[in-house]
């Protein structure tokens, strides 16, 4: 009889804690709407170097490549950009729904964004 408590009484402290690590990966719970410096897609691709670079662009996802990637246009230019596995949203978007991107800029011959957080505007 015990045994199934001692099981019962495990379970009960284990599964709460697997779904609170789980958790949201470190995502900041703040939603901060005053002003950001950003950037824009041509004075990203008017550099030309090769160095990694956190950004911060404003516009609009107007194209799904794949899975992971898209389109994102800043309303002059476009780029391709990459969301990380932990990127989630709570709602839809298309592509009419402005967002700010956070990542990690890539150039090179193919340059593109590393998306590490996405905030509806």
């Amino acid at each position: 009889m015990q045994s199934p408590l001692i099981a019962l009484t495990a379970v009960a402290f284990i599964v709460p804690s697997m779904a609170f690590a789980h958790g949201d990966k470190g995502q900041t719970s703040i939603n901060y709407a005053g002003p950001v410096e950003t950037v824009s897609l041509d004075t990203l691709l008017a550099q030309k170097s090769f160095r990694d670079k956190e950004v911060v662009v404003e516009g609009f996802l107007i194209r799904q490549v794949s899975k992971d990637e898209f389109v994102f246009s800043d309303g002059q230019s476009e780029m391709t950009i990459e969301l990380d596995d932990d990127v989630r949203l709570n709602e839809s978007i298309n592509e009419t729904t402005k967002v700010r991107l956070f990542g990690e800029y890539e150039g090179g011959k193919h340059p593109e964004i590393e998306v590490e957080h996405i905030q509806i505007l």
